[in-house]
C-alpha cells in the first residue's frame, strides 16, 4: 500500500493544546480513501477530539479489522500504537491489549461488515464483557472493498448500485449494543461534526464499553444500474484492452440541524436519509427507554442521532475479573508465576 506522507514541519503560530500538540500532531498520512468519503470525516473528528481532550498519541492503541473502515486509522493519531486485525477480529485482539496493558486509551474502528456480519459475535461480546473501549463503526451499508454488495446493516428495500433490491432485515448495532450492556451509546452522521466530536470524546472518557455507530455515506457506489456513467454501461459500450475504474470525486456530506428536528439528508445513490436528533431534554440514562425510543422513530423511517444511553457508574472487564492494578505486561516473574503451593490452592478452591 502507497502512502503520501505530510511534511513533517508546522507552522510556528499553530495552537497548541494543554500537553504541547498542535492539531497536526494527531494526524496521519494523506488518506487513500475516495474523495468525499464519509470516512475521512469521521478521522477529522476523531482528531479533533483528542486534540481538545489533550491525549497524548503515544498514550492510545488503535486498533481496526479489514475494510475502507479499517483503513482509515492509517489517517489520524500516526504516533500512537496501532495494529490491524484479521477480518472481523478486533475486538478479541483488543481485549487481549487491554488486558495485558490497562493504562492505555483503546480505540476500537470498525466497519458494518466488519462488525455486523463476520465480527458480529466478536463485537456482541466485546458489548457483554464490558471491555474499556471506544468502539467505532463506520457505516455505510456497503461492501465498498469489493465492489459494494449489501452489508448486514443495509435498510431492507434499498438497492444496489446493480438495481438489486436488499431482502434482508438490517442488523442494529446499536440495538444489539444496549441490550447486552453497553455503558455508552450513540449514533451520528458522519457529516455532522458539531454532534461526532463531542460524542467521541465522551466515549474515549467514559472508562467502558463505549459504542458509537456513525452512519457514513459512500461516494463511489452511486453508479446504479440504468445510468450511463456507470462502470458497467461503459464496459458494454466500449472495446478496450484492459479494464480500468475512474472514481468521480465527490463531495463531503455535511448537515447541521437542532435538537429534535428531523432533516432529510440525500445520498450519493439519490435515496433519502432521515436523520432525527434528539431533544435536549432527552434522559439517557434509561436504557430500556433508549430502546423504545429508537425502535418507535425506526418504525417512522427515521434515523435517531444523540447521545442514546449513558451509565454514570460504568463497569469494566478488569473490576469483574479482579484483575492486578498494575499492568500485566509490567509484572515480574515471582508476581506471574507464584509457584506450586499458589496454584494448588487456586485449583483446591475449584473443586
Amino acid at each position: 500500500m502507497t502512502y503520501l506522507a505530510k511534511p513533517r514541519l508546522h507552522h510556528p503560530t499553530l495552537t497548541k493544546n494543554k500537553v504541547g500538540y498542535t492539531r497536526r500532531d494527531y494526524e496521519g498520512p494523506v488518506s487513500t480513501l475516495c474523495a468525499g468519503c464519509g470516512h475521512d470525516s469521521i478521522s477529522a473528528a476523531i482528531i479533533q477530539a483528542c486534540w481538545e481532550l489533550d491525549i497524548e498519541p503515544h498514550r492510545v492503541a488503535k486498533l481496526s479489522g479489514i475494510g475502507c473502515s479499517s483503513k482509515a486509522p492509517t489517517y489520524f493519531l500516526g504516533a500512537s500504537h496501532g495494529f490491524n486485525t484479521v477480518h472481523g477480529r478486533m475486538p478479541s485482539v483488543l481485549t487481549g491489549a487491554n488486558l495485558a496493558n490497562r493504562e492505555l486509551m483503546y480505540l476500537g474502528v470498525s466497519g458494518d461488515g466488519d462488525s455486523a456480519s463476520i465480527g458480529l459475535g466478536q463485537f456482541a461480546n466485546a458489548m457483554r464483557r464490558g471491555v474499556n473501549m471506544a468502539y467505532i463503526v463506520m457505516n455505510n451499508g456497503v461492501y465498498g472493498l469489493t465492489k459494494g454488495q449489501f452489508s448486514a446493516t443495509a435498510d431492507r428495500g434499498s438497492k444496489s448500485k446493480k438495481g438489486v433490491i436488499n431482502t434482508d432485515s438490517p442488523v442494529d448495532l446499536v440495538g444489539i449494543a444496549l441490550q447486552l450492556g453497553a455503558t455508552y451509546v450513540a449514533r451520528s452522521f458522519s457529516g455532522d461534526k458539531a454532534q461526532l466530536v463531542p460524542l467521541i470524546k465522551g466515549a474515549l472518557a467514559h472508562g467502558g464499553a463505549a459504542f458509537i455507530d456513525v452512519i457514513s455515506p459512500c461516494v463511489t457506489f452511486n453508479n446504479h444500474a440504468g445510468s450511463t456513467k456507470s462502470y458497467e454501461y461503459v464496459r458494454q459500450h466500449d472495446e478496450s484492452v484492459s479494464v480500468i475504474d475512474f472514481i468521480t470525486p465527490g463531495q463531503e456530506t455535511a448537515t447541521q440541524h437542532a435538537p429534535g428536528e428531523v432533516l432529510e439528508v440525500e445520498q450519493h445513490d439519490g435515496s433519502v436519509l432521515r436523520l432525527r436528533k434528539l431533544h435536549a431534554d432527552y434522559d439517557p440514562t434509561d436504557r430500556y427507554a433508549a430502546m423504545s425510543y429508537m425502535n418507535s422513530h425506526a418504525a417512522r423511517g427515521e434515523v435517531v442521532t444523540g447521545l442514546l444511553y449513558l451509565d454514570p457508574l460504568p463497569t469494566d472487564l478488569h473490576t469483574s475479573l479482579n484483575t492486578a492494578a498494575r499492568p500485566l505486561n509490567t509484572l515480574g516473574v515471582q508476581q506471574l508465576c507464584p509457584g506450586a503451593s499458589a496454584l494448588d490452592k487456586i485449583n483446591a478452591a475449584l473443586r
